[in-house]
């Protein structure tokens, strides 16, 4: 293995840019449009345009990366996470094409990215579990029947996939079978499969994962725990390793399920076991991502593993590095900053980054993708950067990690810095009081935020334009910005990118805004129709997740907006107040 091409973007690739430059391997970056100039694709050795601006033309579109990586002379694949990372049928083209895939088999992909048969793998093996259906669900009546009889709340998930997307949980029958319409189209959306299967849901749990390194000697290796209990909408937020407060039988009782599901499906490479911890100590198996985690960092820091380094001498056929696991050191945290504002709902803010000054000094880590000047796209993730902060204990990481987030500054997007300095002066989370933090206290529990922050203005889209030219009798394919063809007039044939149109600004009363930049998903309701405040009128899919935007009044809607994409605070409709 000589040369790796990343196909992911943002702070991973760089972090797989960087791993692959200490083993002596060549990388090779993808980029769409948005990310040309991106921190990871100037690391990189070599780079390729992916050509357009949306996933699905891009980090999604997998026999382009195959044809780029044959193109570029590459001989492996690393996926990153997200995007194609756990599709067994991108690591099956990867395989044919004769590339190696820096991952488990494809066949292992497939029985632990279906949900139910993981449940059924985990069941084999005794690994604890909640009762959930036997397969994925044929519609919102079945969730019903299952609601009834084994009690509400239930979660309904995408069998195929995970990250949080595609998962709803429902308090009430009433709101069953809206709920199981949404998953489905995150989950489409997300993953490109929407079916969605059933569970009981534990009420309050914290979320516990253990870290596996397996390679292809039949070696499993259980890194320790983390906890990733600090979350909204079902994506994680702050991540720490070890997972503190457990007691010694409930993390044998993880690693040692963890271990026996790994080896029970043949697993090869970096991969992370997931569990729900209730309050009364009931463990249950979620799922397997069969993948590198955004939260790696912490167990790096706390083992002093390089998982990066590791996954490519697996994908070598070489035994992992170390001969024994060593016991952790010290505690570690990860808080991901992204471009959201808690103020609003952690609402995604895409839009450019003028200021961006990070912390350093004694146990901190940064892993970014981003710089001043860069662009948050609103068809990606909102991830800008991960601030990892140790210390040999997890009061001193904790007292570390508030000296390193009153030092971070960002501006011209709004961030979620402001919420992790507020979560470091909960007592619920530094365990004053006991540690009370669990998956939905943020969304019950939590109110250190209010205020919402600026909006970001606009960032007008610079589609790259295409065209070909000739160099030295070769004719090659050049892109340019189009301020600069603009400049000197745009030639024929040349092919802008896609930007949505926005509408103008209101500050009518009677005006329904976007509340987010993103692409309109489905109207609930038609145009004449009679609503009333606070109904949802349509959803919006911004950064891969799906935001509601309600009736600020009851009367008849008149949709000015019926699809496509549109900027934060534009006008989609408007309410014609009912008549005194």
């Amino acid at each position: 293995m000589k040369t790796v091409l990343i196909a992911n973007r943002g702070e991973i690739a760089l972090r797989i840019v960087r791993a692959c430059r200490d083993a002596g391997l060549r990388s090779v970056a993808v980029y769409a449009d948005a990310d040309a100039d991106a921190l990871y694709v100037q690391a990189a050795d070599e780079a390729h345009a992916l050509g357009g601006d949306r996933p699905a033309d891009t980090y999604l579109d997998g026999a382009r990366i195959v044809a780029l990586a044959l193109k570029a002379g590459a001989d492996a694949v690393h996926p990153g996470y997200g995007f194609l990372s756990e599709r067994a049928d991108f690591a099956r083209a990867v395989i044919e094409a004769g590339l190696v895939w820096i991952g488990p088999a494809p066949s292992v992909i497939e029985a632990l990215g279906d949900k139910v048969e993981a449940r059924r793998i985990a069941g084999r093996v005794g690994a604890p579990l909640v009762a959930g259906s036997p397969g994925p669900v044929s519609g919102a009546d079945e969730v019903l029947a299952f609601a009834r009889a084994h009690g509400l709340p239930v979660a309904i998930k995408a069998a195929f996939g995970g990250g949080g997307r595609g998962l709803k949980v429902a308090w009430r029958m009433d709101e069953v079978a809206e709920l199981y319409e949404s998953a489905v189209r995150e989950a489409t959306a997300a993953f490109g499969r929407g079916e969605c299967y059933v569970e009981r849901f534990i009420d309050r749990p914290r979320h516990v994962e253990a870290q596996i390194l397996a390679d292809t000697h039949g070696r499993v290796a259980v890194l320790g725990t983390r906890d990733c209990s600090l979350q909204r909408r079902n994506q994680k937020l702050v991540e720490e390793a070890p997972a503190p407060f457990l007691t010694d039988a409930q993390r044998e009782r993880i690693h040692e399920a963890a271990r026996a599901i790994c080896a029970e499906a043949g697993y090869t490479g970096a991969g992370t076991v997931e569990f729900l911890l209730g309050r009364d100590g009931v463990i249950s198996f979620l799922e397997v991502n069969t993948r590198l985690q955004v939260e790696h960092p912490v167990t790096e820091e706390t083992f002093g593993i390089d998982i990066v380094a590791e996954q490519l001498r697996i994908a070598q056929g070489l035994g992992l590095s170390f001969d024994a696991v060593p016991a952790p050191r010290g505690h570690s945290i990860e808080f991901r900053i992204n471009a959201e504002d808690p103020g609003r709902g952690f609402l995604p803010t895409p839009g450019e980054i003028t200021l961006f000054e990070a912390p350093s000094g004694p146990g901190v880590r940064l892993d970014s993708g981003v710089r001043a000047g860069s662009r948050v796209h609103p068809a990606f993730d909102s991830l800008m950067a991960k601030l990892v902060v140790t210390g040999a204990s997890r009061a001193e990481a904790i007292a570390r990690a508030r000296r390193a987030l009153a030092e971070f500054r960002i501006e011209g997007v709004a961030s979620v810095l402001p919420f992790h300095r507020a979560v470091l002066e909960a007592p619920a989370f530094t365990a004053t009081d006991g540690f009370l933090v669990h998956t939905r206290w943020i969304e019950t529990e939590f109110a250190g935020l209010t205020e919402a922050q600026a909006r970001p203005e606009p960032v007008a889209d610079e589609p790259l334009l295409r065209l070909f030219v000739e160099i030295d009798g070769k004719r090659v394919r050049l892109g340019l910005p189009a301020s600069v063809l603009g400049r000197l007039g745009t030639p024929a044939g040349a092919a802008p990118g896609e930007t949505g149109e926005a509408l103008p600004a209101s500050s009518d009363p009677n005006a329904v805004l976007s509340a987010v930049a993103g692409t309109l998903q489905a109207w609930r309701h038609a145009d004449g129709e009679t609503v009333e405040a606070g109904t949802i009128l349509v959803t919006m899919e911004a950064m891969k997740m799906e935001t509601s935007v309600l009736a600020p009044r009851a009367g008849r809607l008149r949709i000015l907006a019926p699809d496509g994409y549109r900027e934060a605070g534009t006008v989609l409709a408007t309410i014609e107040p009912h008549a005194p």
